[in-house]
């Protein structure tokens, strides 16, 4: 997946140089660079595959933990020393872990390249995790649990989850509870990311004004002996215990009711993908949608209603949620339910289907206007396996996509039957 990526046409002047390169190191780092050589902020990700998803079974929450510890300390330098580095030349550096990975996030100016990613490499090779910053990031963690425990919205997504992928990492929060993060400790850390952060599990980005040689010099000069250990990465298995409909309530007492929807769907590397983000889009997309046309304008019974796909590394999924009064929530479940079924039954309008297009073909979720998001971009598209030609696909494909097309996904993933349901709220 490493053809050289170029952007959309007009982007930039016929017979420039592709957006980016890409090779693989040695010891397996696949290594991407975008020269921006009128841009003085070079940015740079490295992601490996150390995310939620390989959190053992009884440790919920240690991959974001391992992300939030792992600037605070190396071999060389104390987390304050590290801050006050970076700071000092205006440039950032952080590390978090989201489901599929961990990634540390540099931004500096170019002249201080060397300095940042001296930083940098200290950080990926020879974090020393002290003990007392796992403490205290273990006791923050948990306070941030227990606030989003009042949020509606994030206890409906949790419970879906569940539901959407039972048996399979993604059901579970990648915050974890408060009761397995309590748990943690500074050793589980170490044995996770010794063993999940590693070279040929690993993508290098590079963006700004740098070449391609220089970026490859300075990459191998610190990161080049990292050594690959000599067994595969350990990977995780798509779902495959099939998804059981199901419903459940989170009994708050609000005034407000939090609907979900959700089922398995698909990920960008099955051709469904791209008509189903149109059907998607038609459906609950924006303020034209079937969903907030009817919910909202028309019954004025929703605050918010909208549905999307979310896809990742391992599985992806089709939800739909709304909030509404309490007393309405029972109308609102009908409503979307009619809607899910009525795309199942007949085409979209030519309408609809070209604002569909257009929108998602112009609002592109990879705007490409800082180093920073080019840098993001490449090492997702490379970390998902859908190759550096992803924006110009994505946009070809989702320009294909006919009615007949929307009608043939919805006929397969919007079945209401199919779908689990969460609502929290009180139930009158």
């Amino acid at each position: 997946g490493l053809a050289a990526w170029a952007p959309p046409p007009g982007a930039r002047p016929a017979g420039a140089a592709p957006l980016a390169h890409g090779e693989v190191l040695p010891n397996g780092i696949v290594l991407l660079v975008a020269e921006r050589p009128a841009v003085p902020i070079v940015a740079v990700r490295v992601l490996t595959r150390a995310g939620a998803a390989f959190d053992p079974d009884d440790q919920a929450g240690l991959a974001n933990l391992t992300g939030a510890v792992l600037t605070r300390g190396t071999a060389k330098r104390t987390g304050p020393e590290i801050d006050s580095a970076i700071e000092f030349v205006g440039g950032s550096l952080e590390a978090a872990a989201g489901r599929d990975s961990l990634t540390v996030a540099l931004a500096v100016q170019k002249k201080d390249f060397s300095l940042g990613l001296d930083l940098l490499s200290e950080i990926v090779l020879s974090p020393t995790f002290p003990a007392a910053e796992v403490a205290r990031k273990v006791t923050e963690i948990q306070a941030a649990i227990q606030r989003s425990n009042e949020d509606p919205g994030t206890l409906a997504t949790r419970a879906l989850s569940r539901l959407v992928y039972p048996g399979h990492p993604y059901g579970r929060p990648v915050e974890g509870t408060r009761e397995s993060v309590a748990r943690l400790t500074r050793d589980d850390v170490v044995k996770f990311y010794g063993r999940h952060a590693r070279p040929d599990a690993t993508v290098v980005a590079v963006v700004g004004a740098v070449t391609v040689d220089e970026a490859r010099r300075e990459i191998v000069a610190r990161l080049g002996s990292w050594a690959r250990p000599s067994d595969p990465p350990p990977s995780i298995a798509p779902p495959t215990t099939a998804m059981t409909p199901r419903e459940e309530t989170i009994k708050r007492e609000l005034t407000q009711s939090t609907l979900m929807f959700g089922r398995r769907a698909v990920r960008q590397t099955d051709p469904d993908y791209f008509p189903l983000s149109v059907a998607s889009y038609v459906l609950g997309g924006g303020s034209a949608s079937r969903l907030y046309t009817r919910v909202r304008e028309e019954s004025g019974l929703a605050y918010a209603v909208h549905s999307w796909v979310s896809p990742a590394r391992y599985g992806a999924a089709f939800a739909v949620s709304a909030q509404t009064r309490t007393a309405e929530a029972p109308k609102v479940v009908a409503m979307i339910r009619e809607e899910l079924a009525r795309m199942t039954r007949e085409q979209v309008s030519n309408r609809e289907l070209s604002l569909a297009k257009q929108y998602l073909i112009g609002s592109f979720p990879f705007r490409l206007d800082t180093s920073s998001k080019v840098a993001d971009f490449l090492a997702a598209v490379e970390d998902q396996g859908l190759g550096l030609d992803y924006a110009d696909r994505y946009k070809e494909r989702i320009g294909r996509v006919t009615a007949k097309d929307v009608q043939d996904v919805a006929a397969k993933y919007f079945p209401p039957a199919s779908f689990s349901l969460v609502t929290v709220g009180e139930i009158k």
